[in-house]
């Protein structure tokens, strides 16, 4: 019968747990795992110790974790000890693979024949100790030097992978194309999920929302619900089984009912991919301040952008709003910098110097200095315009520190665009 099967990832390597490197491979596993119907219950990172890994599979044990994908230390140096440890948890003695042993040879004298290395012979013996495999597991072929491992562990199956995401994500469905993977994937129920997208509404609100949902009746804990503030956007994940189908349809039709305006995305699809769709066919000019060309990279960020995108002028001085822009100097002198009425000049400035049928143009006071009592830290202008004059305008004040005030620029101008465009209904920043 199909059951939950349950994960755990253990990423390895210090150079993670003190933040000099992200973890990509944590994320990554776990999204591929999902995907398969699986649970994945914990991702723990640990440090190039023996004493932190093994204590870290015993744990995922005692978890009854079914499946355990370890990432990293499978090296030649003497930090490099998963392989050791993977075998001491499972009760397997590490022995030498003469199959391995000849194709980490060959690949490390191939390497040192390119580089032009000369003590060829040492190169391989100071990698032999990657053809160490335990017995009874099965040895992955090495996409660099380090194999991978698939290794039987009592109630568990633990699948090692090398540390490098270049090495780690071709060398995936190799580990799970092997009978013991294969024989715990098969046990599992699909995994059926959707991510919905808003803007403009507080975490706390969608909360709210979500208890309401639930005192109508519905069974929020037959399926799993995750919110996340990401990048000034709410993401819902619902993650739901055959099953409990009806129920995540009632979680998205009851958060759509209560947050129509706010909801633009029921399909994970992101603000920039929806903007760069309803941009096709436009010629779009942008003219930014304080967002200082965030905008025009989230615009060039996705391939295509050459179809529509004339260019963008980043006029932070008032004279380079009057000289790139011809925004009138007096009116800058009247209304200030930062003001609607000078967003809408500039605007107007970029249809007309970039021949555009669509402009954007963001002023504001991204701080920490400069701010006002009328005019305070966060306050920016927003101006989106069609060359036909239709135009939406909006000047809220932003919260959060410079960096903050600047992102949450770019994408509020990418929320008036999409707007603007037809995409969505009037929104609030």
């Amino acid at each position: 019968m199909p059951d939950v099967i349950r994960a755990g990832i253990v990423v390895t390597g210090t150079e993670v747990i003190t933040g000099r490197i992200a973890d990509a491979n944590g994320p990554w596993v776990s999204e591929r795992l999902a995907e398969l119907g699986v649970e994945v219950a914990h991702i723990l990172i640990v440090a190039d110790r023996p004493d932190d890994l093994e204590a870290a599979l015993r744990f995922l044990a005692a978890e009854e974790i079914d499946l355990i994908v370890t990432s990293g230390g499978l090296g030649p140096t003497a930090d490099d000890l998963t392989a050791e440890v993977v075998g001491r948890f499972a009760g397997r003695e590490l022995v030498l693979d003469p199959e391995m042993e000849a194709k980490v040879s060959a690949i490390i004298r191939a390497f040192a024949r390119q580089r032009g290395w000369a003590d060829e012979e040492a190169l391989v013996a100071s990698n032999r100790k990657q053809a160490m495999v335990p017995v009874g597991a099965t040895a992955l072929d090495p996409i660099g030097t380090a194999p991978g491992l698939v290794v039987p562990a009592g109630e568990q199956v633990v699948v090692v992978l090398p540390g490098p995401p270049r090495e780690l994500q071709p060398m995936w469905p190799v580990a799970l194309a092997t009978p013991e993977v294969r024989a715990v994937l098969d046990r599992a129920t699909a995994l059926y999920g959707f991510t919905m997208r808003m803007f403009g509404v507080p975490e706390s609100e969608v909360a709210q929302s979500l208890r309401e949902i639930e005192a109508d009746g519905v069974d929020l804990e037959a399926v799993e619900i995750t919110t996340c503030l990401r990048r000034g956007e709410i993401e819902i994940d619902v993650r739901y089984r055959d099953e409990t189908t009806a129920v995540a349809a009632e979680v998205r039709d009851g958060l759509v009912a209560r947050h129509p305006s706010e909801t633009f995305s029921l399909d994970g699809e992101t603000i920039d991919e929806q903007v760069a769709t309803l941009l096709r066919g436009h010629r779009l000019g942008l003219a930014e301040s304080c967002s200082g060309g965030l905008l025009a990279a989230r615009i060039t960020d996705l391939p295509g952008a050459s179809d529509y995108f004339n260019g963008s002028v980043v006029s932070y001085s008032n004279e380079a709003k009057a000289d790139l822009l011809g925004v009138d100097p007096a009116l800058i002198e009247a209304r200030g910098a930062v003001s609607p009425e000078v967003a809408e000049a500039m605007a107007i400035g970029a249809l007309e110097r970039f021949g555009a049928d669509l402009a954007v143009a963001i002023t504001g006071v991204a701080g920490p200095g400069g701010g006002s009592e009328e005019k305070p830290v966060g306050y920016v202008c927003f101006h989106a315009r069609l060359a036909d004059g239709t135009a939406l305008a909006r000047d809220p004040v932003i919260p959060g520190d410079r960096s903050d005030i600047r992102e949450r620029s770019a994408l509020v101008a990418m929320h008036l665009l999409r707007v603007l465009l037809g995409g969505g209904q009037e929104l609030e920043t």
